[in-house]
């Protein structure tokens, strides 16, 4: 309630001829960055603020469609109703007139819209809190308000420019790292949050998300959701591995496991599932040397193993079981 009676009052006074209804909206002063993948037509959205789950109020994106980020004094209807505006066809410089037309509150609102195609539109209010800015091109745009200084979003466009040899995620990443280095938001860290979705929709739109991660409070936003990052590539590659198991191609199915364990050598869960898929290629020596080793971390796994005959993931004799789980 402070944080909402300090903004009042600090907007209650405009010079003569600006906006004067503030919106009711929730706060999100943030930095954030909307872009799209020229090679693969990925399209993401990624941003960091000192404020509570901002991943819930400023990104927004849709398979095929776009993405879109609403920040500063956050209207969340510009997320679906633009999108929704890119999917009758229009353009993002031609939805994001529509979603200021009637906008009381336009003057406090930052906003980026990008489509399939890489075109990007984007608004900065005069009332946002400096320092505010945005840059924008083909296939990007970067916005910040509140910001500490003036170089955030040069920091975040050269970022974005010179990471171009990265995965679309890993360099939305590099580009809110680029941001914080500047200075940042003027209150500090919170929370980020980075959406990333496909090129183009498909039958099973539950997939059409390719990358969906939020860091709701902590004191390094994007230092965790880097880490997080890395969890997930660690875990495409045990994925990919259960895919090969399915396949009965235990020779690429070991690969990624052995990738995905490379990355995160602590992990129980992938030490395991490496164990299994061995077991099951008759690889009994390999597979029971490293669940011991697994038992003894947590003896729980070794209750796990025994149960998976009976659901046929794990293939064995009834002596073999029991030379696992010893």
């Amino acid at each position: 309630m402070k944080h909402f009676l300090f903004y009042f009052g600090l907007f209650s006074i405009f010079t003569a001829g600006a906006q004067t209804t503030k919106p009711s909206d929730p706060l999100a002063h943030t930095f954030s960055i909307v872009a799209r993948d020229a090679n693969t037509g990925e399209m993401a959205v990624a941003v960091q603020s000192h404020w509570f789950s901002v991943g819930t109020a400023v990104s927004w994106g849709e398979a095929g469609v776009g993405v879109v980020a609403t920040q500063s004094f956050t209207n969340k209807s510009f997320g679906i109703r633009g999108l929704e505006m890119l999917k009758q066809g229009k353009s993002p410089q031609q939805a994001m007139d529509l979603l200021l037309r009637d906008d009381d509150g336009r003057d406090f609102r930052q906003v980026a819209i990008l489509d399939t195609k890489g075109r990007t539109a984007v608004h900065t209010g005069k009332n946002c809190i400096i320092y505010a800015g945005h840059s924008n091109g083909e296939n990007f745009s970067v916005q910040a308000n509140m910001m500490l200084n003036d170089q955030v979003v040069p920091a975040m466009e050269k970022a974005w420019k010179a990471n171009n040899n990265l995965p679309l995620a890993e360099r939305m990443v590099q580009v809110l790292l680029a941001a914080q280095n500047a200075g940042g938001d003027i209150r500090g860290k919170q929370s980020a949050a980075l959406l990333v979705v496909a090129p183009e929709a498909t039958d099973e739109p539950w997939n059409d998300r390719l990358l969906d991660l939020r860091v709701d409070d902590s004191e390094n936003p994007v230092k965790e959701l880097n880490r997080l990052l890395k969890v997930f590539r660690a875990y495409e590659h045990m994925n990919q591995g259960d895919l090969f198991v399915e396949k009965n191609e235990m020779k690429k199915a070991m690969v990624q496991y052995n990738a995905a364990m490379k990355m995160f050598p602590e992990n129980l869960e992938m030490q395991f599932w490496t164990a299994i898929t061995l077991a099951n290629d008759k690889q009994l020596i390999r597979a029971a040397e490293m669940l011991k080793n697994i038992y003894e971390k947590d003896k729980n796994w070794r209750e796990l193993t025994r149960r998976l005959p009976k659901v046929g993931l794990l293939n064995v004799s009834e002596m073999e079981l029991m030379e696992l789980i010893k």
